[in-house]
C-alpha cells in the first residue's frame, strides 16, 4: 500500500463565491470528513492528481499535513470523491475521509486479469472481463493496489466468481459471492452475427379505431345503465305495494 504526503490549509468560509476565488488562485476547496465532523480545507489540485495517478489510485493512504487555524495537524485519510471540470478535466473539488489505522474499512479495488491465453480463447472463445473491481474489507495497511485473477485455465463456458478468489489473510471480500469476475463465452459465428445485425426491427402499427368502434363502448354502457334501472324499479314498486290494511 502506497502512502503520499500532501498539504492542506484550514479555511472558514464556504460557498460558490469562495470556491471560485480559490480556483482563480490555482487552489481548490476540499472537505475532510471524520469522527462525525467535517473540516473545510484549501488544497492544491496537483496533489489530488498525484494521488489519482499513483499505483493505488483512490485507495492511496494520504498523510495530510494541515496548517492554519489553531495550528498544524496531521491526519491519515483516503480520497473518497472528487469532481473534474467536464471541459478541461481539471480537479474542482475533493472529499477526503479520515481513517483509523487500527480499524478495518471497506474499499473497492481494481481487478487485473493475468496468465497466458486461456484454454477457451485458444478454442475460439471470447474472454470477458465481467467485473472490473471487487469490494473488500480490511485494515488500511492491508489494502492491495489491485487483485490479480488468473484466467489461463478457463475453458469455453467456464467462469471465475468472487467466491473463487483467494486473498491474503485479513482481507474479506464484500462483493456478492456469485458475481462473475472473468468468463470465456461461446463465440458467435459470422453468420449469426450478420443475422443479428441485419435483422429488421419489428414495428407495430398503432391501432386506429373507427367512429363506430369508438361509440360502441358508450352504447354498451348506456344499455347496462338501463338494465340496472329496470331491475331497480320492480323492487321499488314492490315496496310501494306493501301498504298497511285499513282499520
Amino acid at each position: 500500500m502506497q502512502k503520499i504526503e500532501i498539504q492542506g490549509e484550514f479555511r472558514k468560509e464556504a460557498g460558490k463565491g469562495v470556491a471560485r476565488q480559490l480556483r482563480m488562485r490555482g487552489k481548490i476547496p476540499a472537505v475532510l470528513y471524520g469522527a462525525g465532523a467535517s473540516t473545510l480545507l484549501t488544497m492544491d489540485p496537483k496533489d489530488i492528481d498525484r494521488v489519482l495517478h499513483s499505483a493505488s489510485g483512490e485507495n492511496t493512504l494520504i498523510t495530510l499535513q494541515i496548517t492554519g487555524g489553531t495550528g498544524e495537524a496531521s491526519r491519515v485519510a483516503i480520497l473518497r470523491d472528487f469532481q473534474r471540470d467536464p471541459i478541461n478535466g481539471k480537479v474542482l473539488h475533493a472529499d477526503l475521509f479520515e481513517i483509523n489505522m487500527n480499524e478495518p474499512i471497506v474499499v473497492k479495488v481494481p481487478v487485473e486479469v493475468i496468465g497466458t491465453v486461456s484454454v477457451g480463447v485458444k478454442e475460439g472463445g471470447v474472454l470477458q472481463h465481467n467485473a472490473r473491481e471487487l469490494e473488500i474489507r480490511c485494515l488500511p495497511l492491508l489494502i492491495p493496489d489491485h487483485i490479480q485473477v488468473d484466467a489461463s485455465s478457463l475453458a469455453i463456458g467456464e467462469s471465475i466468481h468472487a467466491k473463487d478468489i483467494r486473498l491474503a489473510e485479513g482481507i474479506e471480500i464484500m462483493t456478492d459471492p456469485d458475481q462473475v469476475i472473468v468468463s470465456v463465452a461461446v463465440p458467435i459465428s459470422e453468420a449469426k452475427l450478420e443475422e443479428l445485425l441485419t435483422a429488421p426491427k419489428e414495428t407495430k402499427e398503432p391501432e386506429v379505431l373507427t367512429k363506430k368502434e369508438e361509440e360502441a363502448p358508450k352504447a354498451e354502457g348506456k344499455g347496462e345503465a338501463k338494465a340496472g334501472e329496470a331491475k331497480a324499479k320492480p323492487e321499488a314498486k314492490g315496496k310501494e305495494e306493501k301498504k298497511e290494511p285499513k282499520k
